[in-house]
């Protein structure tokens, strides 16, 4: 879906929340083949059964990647990505963990293009348990409503 939502709109303490996504054995042998990460401890069953988690756990870009694919359920047509600060993997994801994110509006601000505003939203990342996995700060240019491009 396309939407133009200005920096003027945005609202600090707006939530939405994302749908589920369920992570399985594929996700983490296909992300290991892109990544070329092949650790034990997302790669090796028997190895991760003398460690702390007990099992393979998937890696913590991987769950980023799904994590930030969950909130793309639209395309803002003056906006777009700035940046990611204060990444936190909280705790592991096994397979077969459902996760799903909740990104809540924290701060707006000026940019020095006043054509445009800096959105930073929080981004949670909850298992089925409701526990948290991972944060962060996803950093957002959004242009001015009524501005000239800069």
């Amino acid at each position: 879906m396309f939407v133009r939502k200005y920096f003027e709109a945005f609202e600090v303490g707006e939530q939405r929340r994302t749908t589920g996504r369920t992570i399985t054995e594929t996700d983490i042998v296909v992300h290991a083949g892109q990544s070329g990460d092949f650790f034990p401890h997302h790669m090796d069953e028997e190895w991760c059964k003398t460690q702390p988690f007990g099992k393979r756990i998937a890696h913590g870009t991987l769950i980023f990647t799904v994590a930030v694919g969950l909130t793309a359920d639209h395309i803002n047509e003056v906006s777009m990505t700035y940046g990611y600060e204060r990444l936190r993997f909280v705790k592991p994801v096994f397979i077969g963990d459902t996760i799903r994110v909740t990104v809540t509006i924290k701060d707006k601000k000026d940019h020095k293009k006043p054509a445009y505003g800096l959105v930073t939203e929080l981004v949670e990342c909850f298992n089925q348990h409701g526990d948290l996995v991972m944060l962060c700060e996803h950093l957002l240019l959004v242009s001015r409503q009524n501005s000239p491009a800069a």
